[in-house]
């Protein structure tokens, strides 16, 4: 597959994430955030699966492979969800753009002391322009609020995002994206029934008894969780984990746009120049990637 179809994807997964602030937002009404991050999970389970069947198999990891998966599982499919959630629930949707917004920042550094990769100065400067681009469109948005326990569990929610960006790169060096994404999910969930257990046993859950907030949870886990995801490991194994990272800075923005699209939400000129910012943060670093890729940032994928 080519750099640019390694984009186009990766542009995909920021629209589809974009939007999933919106609809998670909404969700939260009708499901209580176990019971969502549950439900999702195991909608997403059925779509791998049957793409995986589909594609020609499933390879059985190794000892070392499963090592990563259960890793993979634990921070991006089980901790992950959980705090986004819970977090999500608490504090405002602009204070969990910008925290999970810092992922980028804090994915470049950590692959410079774990992976060994390059924090080279375009990298650097991408991420620190993307940023400033989210700050100000948060900022100026008039939707940051006081701190709060939930902007803590998204702070907790950032950091597990960041770090699964590092494993899935390790992992993928030696096992198809697909496969990572498929086991990964599987753990994540089976170790989520545990808290959704709790969640019911402490009287906190609760779901929509209408067939619209079921509807939209299904399309969300099958696009925005499943297909996304699938994108999402392919471009970490294709350009990297600092460049991959620099498009979590663009889906605040989408979300804004999408936002006025079907709430009617006012887009501010501060906003505009703030999407503009992330558009050139991500542009800079990823030239940069493209350049250095012959140098040993790309690991094609090889079955086990």
């Amino acid at each position: 597959m080519s750099d640019r179809s390694v984009v186009f994807q990766l542009l995909g997964v920021t629209l589809l994430w974009g939007g999933n602030y919106v609809a998670s937002a909404y969700l939260l009404t009708a499901f209580s955030p176990i019971l969502l991050a549950f439900a999702r999970l195991t909608v997403t389970c059925l779509l791998l699966i049957g793409v995986s069947l589909r594609g020609g198999g499933i390879a059985k990891p190794n000892r070392q492979e499963w090592v990563l998966l259960i890793l993979i599982g634990v921070t991006s499919s089980l901790l992950y969800q959980i705090f986004y959630f819970v977090g999500l629930a608490r504090t405002s949707a602009g204070n969990a753009a910008l925290i999970i917004a810092l992922s980028p920042v804090a994915t470049a550094f950590l692959a410079r002391a774990i992976l060994k990769e390059r924090l080279t100065a375009f990298k650097l400067t991408g991420a620190l322009v993307a940023l400033a681009g989210v700050a100000i469109i948060v900022l100026n948005g008039g939707r940051v609020t006081d701190a709060s326990s939930g902007d803590l569990f998204i702070l907790l929610a950032m950091t597990m995002l960041a770090s699964s960006v590092l494993l899935i790169r390790k992992a993928t060096m030696t096992m198809k994206s697909r496969d990572v994404t498929l086991y990964s999910t599987i753990i994540g969930t089976l170790l989520m029934i545990p808290a959704a257990g709790a969640e019911r046993l402490q009287g906190h859950m609760y779901y929509s008894g209408q067939p619209y907030p079921w509807a939209l949870l299904i399309v969300m886990a099958l696009f925005a969780q499943g297909m996304a995801g699938l994108w999402w490991n392919h471009g970490i194994s294709k350009v990297g984990a600092s460049a991959s990272a620099m498009y979590m800075n663009i889906p605040p923005f989408v979300a804004i746009l999408v936002a006025y699209a079907v709430l009617g939400e006012p887009i501010r000129l501060a906003q505009i120049a703030g999407g503009a910012l992330i558009v050139a943060g991500v542009t800079v670093s990823n030239a940069k990637a493209k350049k250095t890729s012959n140098r040993g940032d790309y690991v094609p994928w090889r079955r086990i």
